[in-house]
């Protein structure tokens, strides 16, 4: 049973996950979640010094940050991943938000195929801010690819590890569409409650695109094809979707 807890300083619930992030985030009543889009790619050490600034500018506390999408030069080996997110939850330390390898947190972290950051940066980032009682819900599931969470290494838990088949992809997209289903249906929220949803991929998606993500309602709002790898080594496929009525880009 995928379980959740509230995170109280960030006016927001989120699915419990691994130290490096959370499975996805749901503002509670009275709060509301926003986006912000830098135009390009900002790295991480100067992205985090902006995204205090833009909270300071705002009003709102570092820990009502919530969601954070990435992007890295290339997919990471797992040691490498490893290394990477205790740096990166360093600040969330810092911030009050990370506590006890508890990181309420919801993450992307993808790596273009082509044109990519020349380090990892940050591509956008979401918070809560007060919102009246009673609207629309809004979330932001994090990046989900085709490998279950576990104590076993990726290359022992990916499924179908190496294969890029028509038959391995659809069975990769798969788990991973389950994944974004388990995670919104944990925090009460559904593909009708979705504004966005990605698909982060170097391979053909067209072969289960109508059976698997339309006709599931998973491109209600349209689908945004991201170019790019997940964030491991042997990994193929990766989503995320989000429910969010305000976002902004920033130079």
């Amino acid at each position: 049973m995928t379980e959740t807890a509230i995170f109280e300083a960030g006016g927001y619930r989120y699915v419990r996950g691994p130290f490096q992030y959370s499975g996805g985030v749901a503002a509670e009543d009275g709060f509301a979640i926003e986006r912000v889009r830098f135009q390009t790619p900002v790295p991480l050490e100067e992205g985090f010094a902006r995204i205090e600034a833009y909270l300071d500018g705002i009003g709102r506390p570092y820990t009502a940050f919530a969601a954070c999408e990435l992007r890295s030069p290339e997919p990471f080996s797992e040691q490498g991943f490893i290394d990477f997110n205790r740096v990166y939850v360093g600040t969330l330390e810092r911030w009050g938000v990370f506590r006890d390898d508890e990181n309420p947190v919801a993450r992307s972290n993808v790596c273009p195929e082509i044109d990519g950051p020349s380090e990892p940066s940050f591509h956008a980032f979401s918070y809560t801010v007060p919102a009246e009682k009673g609207l629309a819900p809004s979330f932001v599931i994090a990046g989900s690819a085709e490998s279950p969470e576990g104590g076993a290494t990726y290359e022992e838990r990916i499924i179908r590890l190496g294969e890029t088949s028509e038959d391995a992809m659809l069975q990769k997209a798969q788990y991973v569409i389950g994944a974004m289903e388990t995670r919104m249906s944990a925090l009460g929220v559904s593909w009708r409650n979705s504004t966005v949803t990605h698909a982060y991929t170097i391979h053909d998606l067209h072969p289960f695109l109508a059976d698997e993500l339309v006709s599931r309602g998973a491109a209600a709002a349209g689908l945004t094809w991201v170019y790019a790898r997940p964030p491991v080594v042997g990994l193929e496929y990766e989503m995320d979707v989000r429910g969010v009525y305000s976002e902004h880009v920033v130079i």
